[in-house]
């Protein structure tokens, strides 16, 4: 089967899938470069995209990005799209998601964290995930 070997934001075609010389590569199932992102390990392949919170604001003011990003890169680093934000120091706290793109990214496999995966359940995202999961 064909693999696209995900670096520097480019797409390759590659018949391998590994850490190379030092640098990260991630294999992917599909053609567009930025679906089902699996990280090869030994025997199995386990998932690499994660939906997380990314930390904005100035210092004792957070707030909070919604992003898909490589399970491997730093809490506040690179990501692959911007979900939505979330206020909790607002009074009752701010949460604006895009539950379109929520499913499409929780379709093709992100797993998102414990507070994401709580935020995704008050905006509705993950209702409507689990729904067209069933139907």
């Amino acid at each position: 089967r064909l693999q696209s070997v995900w670096r520097s934001r480019k797409a390759l075609t590659c018949g391998a899938s590994a850490l190379v010389s030092g640098e990260r590569w991630v294999s992917a199932l599909g053609t567009d470069s930025l679906r089902g992102f699996l990280i090869a390990s030994g025997d199995g392949l386990d998932m690499a995209v994660k939906l997380r919170l990314t930390r904005i604001g100035k210092k004792k003011q957070p707030q909070y990005r919604i992003v898909a990003a490589d399970a491997r890169s730093p809490r506040d680093g690179r990501f692959i799209e911007i979900l939505g934000h979330y206020d909790p120091r607002q009074d009752p706290s701010v949460l604006t998601v895009d539950n379109d793109k929520a499913v499409k990214w929780l379709s093709e496999g992100a797993q998102p964290t414990e507070r994401v995966s709580k935020l995704l359940e008050i905006s509705g995202a993950m209702e409507q995930f689990k729904s067209s999961k069933a139907g």
